[in-house]
């Protein structure tokens, strides 16, 4: 049981390694943040946004579009943690789902899965570290 959770384990990591290594600009931090957070997103977002971030029709946004993800950057730990209601354009259209949060994710995998998101479906050389998501948490309305 324990080899077959490490060669699974294992495999992800190198899976996700050939992925990123299109993008050398990317930390060895930043791929194993992004690395620990396709299992969160597997597990907690995948079901509305997409196996690669598409979103779902007219339901659920793309976690594709760079820029809304640039310019909304402070607010995406408050909306994975503690959800989202209200309209917003993401690649320019837009959405009015209420976005449920996932309060019980930890500071660190909030980080995980917005290194996740931002490196691999929106090819940002920037990651979330914990400390950044942890100080943006702090200021959630």
């Amino acid at each position: 049981m324990i080899y077959r959770f490490s060669t699974i384990i294992l495999s992800m990591v190198l899976a996700l390694n050939l992925l990123f290594s299109c993008n050398n600009k990317l930390s060895v931090e930043a791929m194993q943040y992004a690395t620990m957070g396709q299992k969160v997103y597997t597990q907690h977002c995948q079901n509305c946004h997409g196996a690669n971030g598409e979103g779902l029709g007219k339901l659920y946004p793309p976690l594709t579009d760079a820029k809304y993800l640039n310019e909304n950057r402070k607010s995406l730990p408050c909306i994975v943690k503690f959800g989202m209601k209200g309209e917003i354009q993401v690649d320019s259209k837009t959405y009015n789902q209420e976005m449920p949060g996932v309060p019980t994710l930890s500071t660190l995998d909030v980080a995980y899965v917005l290194s996740y998101v931002s490196t691999y479906f929106a090819k940002d050389n920037k990651h979330f570290s914990k400390e950044e998501v942890e100080n943006l948490l702090k200021n959630c309305p």
